[in-house]
């Protein structure tokens, strides 16, 4: 299921679309987004440098991390560092977010900066202004792949991070601006939803056309202390969990899957769900409020009803009550001897309607004009 998003991101937006943006969401009982959102990273940027991505470039806005860790990352991968300029540009959020380093240079107190801004890397001394921000990802983009038609992705390690200096709507005003305009082909980014209020989190989910949520695995509640046997278990899983991914397609249907994963010193690693966990597959039935099943015994009950249109099996005729004024059987009887011995009498070749009225009350036919007393 992480390909699944992966190749969305990699296939991004149609002419008249929003971007594709994905919600990577995990808290402190499973801190493994970053590593999430690493594989990601280096899935899209694969894509990129192979020309299989409809993006042609890679903004990266780091705000927990600095720009040289994700240049080892991305060389670690596999990734040349000489095509660098190339493809990718970051955003500086992490050396100095608020100026600081700015005002101590200008008394003297420092004489440089470290790292250095470069072709590849732009500081940014002011996280809290979200305009100037958005500005200077579409400025980075338009370096990778000019005024054109070319399209570009953007990367956010941390909305967590921004929102510490902004509030909920101008961040929601900077990703609405990313995924509307026609140059941006994906957008994706990390939230710690445990350190925000639950309106803040449903914000950003709603945005999202797609949802990572990251849980960790069920540990046993019988665990003792000391038992060698249990603390082994545990430390196996606390480097597991499950991977929900919620993803809404074109035709406005969501999808809902999961996986398991584990994070290993090559990174994460994704599984299908074994069987083994209890995990229930989620049913088409709608959820009501009502149960929808019968119980043995409602079904022998139900079974015993005799309905009207069913053959009782006693030789009797079956009686339909159907609000009419019903006949005797004799009188039946002897309506239809007396309509036999009238056809024998008549000729054979010729056919006879016998009409009952269906109550007493119910006048005789005439031939006159209802309406002719009307004075037309």
């Amino acid at each position: 299921m992480a390909e699944l998003i992966c190749r969305a991101l990699r296939d991004g937006a149609l002419d008249g679309e929003h971007a594709p943006a994905l919600t990577i969401k995990d808290s402190i009982d499973s801190p493994f987004g970053p590593h999430v959102f690493d594989h990601v990273l280096a899935q899209l940027s694969a894509n990129i440098l192979s020309a299989k991505s409809h993006s042609q470039g890679l903004v990266l806005v780091a705000s927990t991390r600095s720009p040289s860790f994700y240049f080892d990352l991305l060389k670690g991968r596999g990734t040349d560092v000489a095509s660098f300029p190339k493809w990718l540009r970051v955003l500086d959020c992490y050396t100095d977010p608020l100026g600081w380093k700015v005002r101590l240079m200008e008394c003297g107190s420092i004489s440089n900066r470290s790292p250095e801004a470069s072709n590849t890397v732009r500081l940014c001394n002011d996280v809290r202004d979200l305009d100037k921000l958005s500005l200077s990802i579409i400025e980075l983009g338009r370096e990778l792949v000019g005024q054109g038609k070319g399209r570009f992705s953007v990367a956010i390690d941390s909305a967590t991070e921004m929102l510490r200096h902004a509030s909920i709507s101008s961040l929601t005003a900077l990703l609405s601006n990313l995924r509307s305009h026609d140059q941006v082909s994906c957008a994706f980014w990390l939230l710690h939803s445990d350190l925000h209020e639950v309106r803040v989190t449903a914000t950003l989910e709603y945005m999202s056309s797609m949802l990572a949520h990251i849980e960790p695995r069920a540990r046993p509640t019988n665990v003792q202390r000391g038992n060698s046997d249990n603390l082994s278990l545990l430390e196996q899983d606390s480097n597991k969990g499950k991977f929900h991914v919620r993803l809404k397609r074109r035709n406005g249907r969501v999808r809902l899957m999961s996986e398991e994963f584990c994070i290993e010193p090559s990174g994460i690693q994704f599984t299908a769900v074994s069987s083994d966990d209890g995990m229930i597959t989620q049913s088409l039935v709608p959820k009501v409020q009502f149960n929808l099943q019968l119980s043995e015994e409602e079904r022998i009950e139900r079974a015993k009803v005799v309905l009207p249109f069913e053959h009782q099996g006693t030789g009797k005729p079956i009686e339909i009550y159907d609000g009419r004024q019903s006949f005797n059987q004799n009188d039946i009887e002897s309506s239809s001897g007396s309509a036999e011995n009238l056809q024998t009498n008549q000729d054979p070749g010729k056919g006879e309607i016998i009409y009952f009225r269906d109550s007493d009350d119910e006048m005789p036919d005439s031939d006159e004009d209802p309406d002719d007393d009307l004075d037309i």
